[in-house]
């Protein structure tokens, strides 16, 4: 059966707004932690971040110019919400596999 696809309304938008604000700031804390923990992986981390930011930067201008994100203000919101939530999604998974083997025994409590 084929459905046609909804077209994004600005509640649903909004919605998926929150979302991608409420994981990219897990994402934030998670990198402040990676930070703070200094060393080769914090300079690492530091310049995956930079460089990610970047190409997500490029890549979405280019889809906006070429009209692969819609023809409607919905529609092109919409499409760059799902954009960047793609990179924030698989930071926090990349993040939290790290951040959690990389955790004290003791949790960080002085002894």
């Amino acid at each position: 059966m084929n459905s046609i696809p909804k077209s994004p309304n600005w509640f649903d938008i909004s919605m998926d707004a929150w979302a991608l604000a409420a994981e990219s700031n897990m994402v934030i804390a998670m990198r402040i932690g990676r930070l703070a923990q200094g060393g080769p992986a914090a300079a690492q981390e530091a310049g995956r971040m930079v460089s990610e930011k970047v190409a997500a930067h490029i890549a979405l201008g280019c889809d906006l110019m070429t009209g692969k994100l819609g023809n409607s203000p919905e529609a092109i919101v919409s499409a760059s919400i799902a954009h960047y939530s793609k990179s924030v999604v698989a930071n926090r998974k990349r993040l939290s596999g790290k951040l959690a083997t990389s955790m004290p025994e003791n949790g960080g409590e002085r002894e």
